[in-house]
């Protein structure tokens, strides 16, 4: 090596390692195998390395994680090494506009897709739609597909069903069809073990489940494991799921209002039964129409799906701390 290492070396190896990121038997086998580093040794024989050791260390670390192979690298001076490691931010840069590139053409594709899979729910075609979403789901993948498909049809839907121009079958049939095509979805993203537990479901008198599909699918997307529980269940099975499977969280998907009190009875009775150390949070569109009574029970209100993101996020925060304290 060139550099000057003009300061005594002073470091042990686990304070090396600390402060280069690089684990302690990768260090030695850096040194070993490629003469990385060349550490005094004590009168013990104790390895100890300088300053000048830690930040080669780490810029090593950087190029091995950008790609490069330590056998290529390991003996370049930190001059050498600084350079490389400039040119990969250059290259990272251009890499970062390839994949602008790539998202833009996958929101046009989105799009493509949107009109084909409107058309066939217009036309009552439950096999072309499935066969429309599997295609986008393929060459999308399966985020941009929720978030550039899925999401804007389930929202162009539910317009044009107020507007009147879609009828109630059309949109039952459009849930079948998304609804088998869940299971491909959530099989995508296998849930690790250790993932935090949610029961998902909608509450007693709400039969419209797709939102609450969806929302399962992004939870399992960010970490969650989810109890699916379907729609139309009262407090108690709600509750009773909950507690059979410690689940962290409760999630139920309100689409439309009632004009009786079962919505507000059912909420209260859930937030009750589930008890203060787990999670209520509530989705949909007509959860707004219910904010008094989310508000009295605690329970946090999504307010789109970004916001639904950032919640479980937040609390899987959470359940790490409790887990780990």
């Amino acid at each position: 090596m060139n550099e000057d290492q003009t300061k005594p070396a002073q470091y042990l190896i686990s304070t090396v390692s600390k402060r280069s990121g690089v684990k302690t038997d990768l260090i030695r086998a850096w040194e070993r195998r490629y003469e990385a580093v060349t550490p005094s040794r004590t009168a013990g024989r104790q390895r100890v390395y300088t300053d000048q050791d830690i930040v080669r260390l780490k810029l090593l670390n950087q190029a091995t994680s950008n790609g490069h192979s330590i056998g290529q690298i390991a003996r370049l001076s930190l001059d050498e090494l600084q350079s490389l490691l400039k040119k990969d931010t250059h290259t990272t840069k251009q890499s970062l506009e390839i994949v602008t590139q790539i998202r833009d053409g996958s929101r046009e594709l989105a799009e493509e897709y949107l009109e084909k899979c409107f058309s066939a729910i217009v036309a009552f075609e439950a096999t072309v739609l499935e066969g429309h979403c599997e295609n986008a789901i393929a060459e999308l993948g399966p985020m941009p597909f929720i978030e550039h498909l899925l999401m804007p049809l389930l929202n162009k839907i539910g317009e044009s069903g107020q507007a009147g121009l879609l009828r109630p079958a059309h949109e039952h049939m459009a849930t079948a069809t998304f609804r088998s095509l869940a299971y491909i979805l959530r099989t995508s993203t296998p849930c690790s073990k250790h993932a935090p537990r949610m029961v998902m479901s909608t509450p007693l008198g709400q039969l419209h489940e797709i939102d609450a599909l969806l929302a399962t699918i992004i939870a399992e997307f960010k970490g969650w494991h989810v109890i699916y529980l379907g729609a139309n269940l009262p407090a108690e099975e709600i509750a009773a799921a909950a507690k059979y499977t410690r689940a962290r969280a409760v999630v139920i998907n309100i689409s439309f209002r009632t004009d009786d009190h079962v919505i507000n009875r059912e909420i209260r009775r859930l937030n009750k039964l589930i008890g203060k150390d787990v999670a209520l949070i509530a989705g949909g569109r007509a959860t707004a129409d219910y904010q008094a009574v989310l508000d009295e029970v605690g329970a946090l209100r999504v307010q789109n799906h970004d916001h639904f993101k950032l919640i479980l996020d937040g609390l899987r925060a959470q359940t790490s701390l409790h887990d780990s304290s």
